[in-house]
């Protein structure tokens, strides 16, 4: 017990300024769910949600006394909606990877001589069909539809508007600012569990607003890692996008192996 309470209130000085070491061990836990979500695996999600606990109470520093002792409920408020979202998202991300898994079993079966394998490394990033959808890999990247952006923007626009009213009552620190990272980090998560492509971009429009905020607030540990995702989550979209661009191409080369195999078939009913 005495361990984990000097854990809670360990503090490093970095030019004259405190910060808690839950804040650097919070943020590396959310760097390394970041990963693994580029990675497409379902670790992502235990491992963003131990990050999201120990956040929580770093945001809230009014309530446990942080060296800032600022309240930003817009921040302390996403790690809690963050752990309901992971909850989801690693529920949906284990459910694909089973099916996936079972998919790959049956063609297994179908392909006893290893036709039907890919050239994937299992790692989600392969060059082949089966190596897109790999037991490890557990969810399959797609751009998000008319609709559903639709539906994302709305939400957007309305859910910072009522977020920002409300922060501000509770009296909360730059409640604006704070009400969409709340909102774009509600978004983008959400998005990540669905599978869309598009949660990257929102995670960057989220940094933009969050970056500033941060430092501002004197959380610089946080506005650091938000400045780092920046360059990471562009990262993770050119790889989502270019493991779409290959699960098309080793789509339509299945395709045209069927036709190819199926035309003997047909020639000979027709010949009867």
């Amino acid at each position: 017990m005495s361990a984990l309470v000097g854990f809670l209130t360990a503090e490093l000085t970095i030019g004259g300024v405190p910060i808690l070491v839950r804040e650097v061990v919070g943020n590396v836990f959310g760097l390394g769910s970041a990963y693994l979500g580029m990675r497409r695996l379902v670790w992502a999600w235990p491992v963003g949600i131990a990050g999201n606990i120990l956040l929580f109470t770093v945001f809230l520093g009014g309530v446990f006394h942080t060296p800032q002792d600022l309240d930003l409920y817009g921040q302390a408020g996403r790690q809690v909606m963050f752990l309901v979202v992971s909850v989801y998202g690693w529920w949906r991300w284990t459910q694909t990877r089973r099916a996936a898994a079972a998919v790959a079993e049956a063609a297994a079966h179908a392909h006893p001589d290893g036709n039907g394998n890919g050239n994937g490394n299992g790692n989600g990033d392969g060059d082949g069909h089966a190596g897109a959808r790999s037991s490890s890999a557990a969810v399959m990247p797609r751009w998000a539809t008319g609709r559903e952006r639709l539906t994302m923007l709305a939400i957007a626009v309305g859910g910072t508007i009522v977020c920002a009213k409300i922060f501000e009552a509770l009296g909360s620190w730059g409640p604006w600012a704070d009400a969409w990272i709340f909102v774009g980090s509600l978004l983008a998560t959400w998005g990540m569990a669905k599978g869309w492509t598009e949660f990257w971009l929102i995670w960057i429009a989220v940094d933009v607003v969050g970056v500033p905020l941060l430092f501002l607030g004197g959380y610089y540990p946080s506005a650091a890692l938000y400045l780092f995702y920046a360059v990471f989550v562009t990262w993770g979209f050119v790889t989502w996008v270019r493991v779409q661009r290959q699960e098309r191409a080793a789509a339509a080369s299945s395709s045209s192996l069927s036709s190819v195999t199926t035309t003997p078939a047909s020639v000979l009913d027709g010949a009867r």
